[in-house]
């Protein structure tokens, strides 16, 4: 077996014969101590099975066990001790949520079974946690590429949002930043249902009819709905539905949620897309800044100070002319990409990736795309493009 089974026992003869007994079978580790279990887990993972002994000096089994769950949720679990007494089966059950427990002294036979089960337990979580991932990431890539297929100029709000997001998300140490980042991906899919001139309108900072008002608004919770459908994504559903939820309560959806109680990550995001639509709306960063400091109960003030220390470290990017054939990733578009009757293909702001790459160039071959092209490109970059004053 490939998978790889851990043995923590203080006894050094325990250690021996595990080695002994089992190395023509499994790829056997010990340790002599909980604290040397830790260490080898976090140097030497991932292991199927962990096997530990119940007394041993300093940090028990159980609490060993509850440690290493934290760390390796998804290993097997089993406990092997001397000391058989009710009360220790059940605190290992129950605290430690081991997989068996078994009795020294262990047969050799009962010790082999109880390892190639766990291993085949731990196969199972594993294969279970790589589909519901895929299938995930699947549902996310679907979801973006109808975006961008439907309505580019949402699908390039929400990019940009998205980096703004990952920079706040780092300097606040947000727990699970993933669920942030999807939930900025995602943050304009109900603007699948919104027409492109109306959002065309907003970013230019033009008035709506009272109609295109009503749509505009309605998109979060039609974000929600379409995204509360996917596995494990319900924590993103609710901060794409208070995306625009203001801190002292005001705005949608209309309840009384305020402040604290709002989502962490549509705090995030109510400054992230608030900070886009002034930016590419023509305003500079510190202009901008200045106009959100205005607001005062509109933004969470610690994801607004955040804010002013990413816009604080970011790099200064030029803004060059290239043809579409000199295009690399992280490059970014810093007008939109038409071709020559008009039709929009990439909404300005959007990271240059592989796929929009190949798509450009499948559009190339039945349309004529407007070129040279501009971008965005960070000084420390090296690439072929020619640099505008």
């Amino acid at each position: 077996m490939s998978e790889k089974i851990l043995c923590v026992d203080d006894d050094p003869s325990i250690l021996q014969a595990f080695q002994r007994q089992l190395r023509k079978k499994f790829r056997i580790e010990t340790a002599a101590s909980g604290a040397e279990g830790l260490e080898t887990i976090a140097s030497s993972g991932p292991f199927a099975v962990i096997v530990s002994d119940m007394r041993m000096p300093g940090m028990d089994g159980i609490q060993f066990l509850i440690a290493a769950k934290e760390r390796v949720p998804e290993c097997t679990r089993v406990m092997l001790t001397g000391n058989a007494d009710q009360q220790t089966a059940i605190d290992a059950v129950n605290a430690g949520q081991i997989f068996r427990f078994l009795t020294k002294p262990c047969p050799a036979e009962t010790l082999v079974a109880t390892l190639a089960a766990g291993v085949r337990q731990y196969q199972l979580v594993t294969a279970e946690k790589e589909l519901l991932e895929k299938t995930l990431r699947g549902s996310v890539k679907v979801l973006t590429d109808v975006l961008s297929l439907t309505n580019p100029t949402a699908f390039g709000h929400a990019s940009r949002i998205r980096r703004v997001v990952q920079r706040l998300c780092k300097q606040l140490n947000v727990d699970q930043p993933w669920q942030c980042e999807i939930a900025a991906m995602l943050s304009q899919i109900g603007c699948v249902t919104v027409p492109p001139d109306t959002l065309d309108k907003v970013y230019r900072g033009q008035a709506l009819k009272p109609e295109e008002a009503q749509m505009l608004e309605d998109h979060p919770a039609v974000g929600r709905d379409l995204v509360a459908n996917i596995p494990r994504l319900e924590s993103v559903a609710e901060i794409i539905a208070y995306q625009q939820k203001r801190f002292d309560g005001a705005g949608i959806p209309a309840d009384s949620v305020a402040r604290e109680n709002i989502p962490l990550g549509a705090r995030i995001l109510k400054v992230a897309i608030d900070f886009d639509e002034l930016k590419w709306g023509g305003d500079e960063d510190v202009q901008v800044l200045v106009e959100l400091r205005r607001r005062p109960e509109w933004y969470d003030p610690g994801v607004l100070a955040a804010m002013e220390a990413v816009i604080g470290f970011e790099m200064a990017p030029q803004i060059c002319e290239i043809g579409m054939e000199d295009l690399t990733t992280k490059m970014v578009f810093a007008e939109d990409v038409k071709t020559d009757d008009g039709t929009l293909l990439i909404s300005k702001g959007q990271e240059v990736t592989v796929s929009l790459r190949q798509r450009l160039r499948n559009f190339a071959t039945t349309r004529t795309i407007i070129e040279p092209l501009r971008v965005l490109v960070r000084t420390d970059m090296r690439s072929p493009v020619t640099t505008q004053a």
